[in-house]
């Protein structure tokens, strides 16, 4: 069986930026175990699986699969229209383990409606903020939406400053920390970083699914229903939300690294 293979730089205009997103797109799904080999080989952050004659996506990190995916769910439109299979203005609906996730593809970038997740205020544990690196004193929220976490901090600069001991990390359970500040620059509102190295992922570039946390909490604390956040990794990227009753709209743009052919028959 011949695939069609591509690596996509998510929430981003330019190359060797944003998020790195392998894209795989077969005719009907693949069995997980060729999924999860293809992700291994690709080594980024998520590759996403799309089955066009069901229009069923699915992701995998390099070691699991996950349940939600902003930038391989961006990175899968973006080539869908590169491609022509869909055109400016159309609506996708992609059917995964999340539910049914609609896409609009637009000239100044593409929006996608992603569930507005429940933020639960927790306790920060001890023993995490030990290993990211943050002081208890530096925290003003905590909260756990999924297995995930989000920790607001006080300034930007305790976002940037972090350098989290993986290792130590791993020695707990835990999936996925978002850390998030407000922004000190007046064209952005928040800032983020999101660390998950119980999937694989040390620290990923720019994270969707995140923002869909980010803006339920950020909406609330900034009175503003849509906001600009940028994720402050070594690429960085930047992701505009809307807040709704019913969704949150993420929109972004992207850029195509590479495409080519996977032959599996050499499997």
């Amino acid at each position: 069986m011949i695939v069609d293979i591509y690596q996509v730089d998510a929430f981003s205009a330019s190359l060797f930026q944003g998020n790195p997103a392998g894209v795989c797109i077969s005719t009907s799904m693949l069995d997980e175990a060729t999924m999860l080999s293809i992700a291994e080989e690709m080594t980024v952050s998520e590759t996403a699986f799309l089955a066009l004659d069901t229009m069923s996506l699915r992701w995998f990190t390099p070691r699991v699969e996950v349940a939600l995916c902003g930038h391989g769910t961006l990175a899968t439109a973006h080539i869908l229209a590169e491609r022509g299979d869909v055109n400016m203005g159309d609506n996708v609906t992609f059917y995964t383990q999340s539910g049914p996730l609609e896409v609009t593809i637009q000239r100044e970038g593409i929006a996608m409606a992603f569930p507005v997740p429940e933020l639960v205020e927790v306790t920060p544990n001890p023993l995490r903020l030990e290993g990211l690196g943050i002081h208890g004193s530096v925290i003003r929220a905590s909260y756990c939406f999924g297995e995930k976490e989000l920790l607001v901090v006080n300034t930007e600069d305790d976002v940037k400053a972090l350098s989290p001991d993986f290792a130590a990390l791993t020695t707990q359970p835990g999936r996925g920390v978002v850390v998030t500040a407000a922004s000190s620059d007046n064209t952005v509102d928040i800032v983020s970083r999101y660390f998950a190295p119980w999937v694989g992922v040390n620290e990923d570039p720019v994270t969707g699914s995140a923002h869909c946390a980010l803006a339920a909490y950020w909406s609330q604390a900034l009175s503003k229903k849509q906001l600009i956040g940028y994720q402050v990794s070594a690429r960085g990227g930047h992701i505009k939300m809307t807040l709704t009753n019913e969704h949150v709209l993420l929109q972004g743009q992207a850029v195509t690294v590479f495409g080519g052919k996977l032959d599996l028959s050499k499997t």
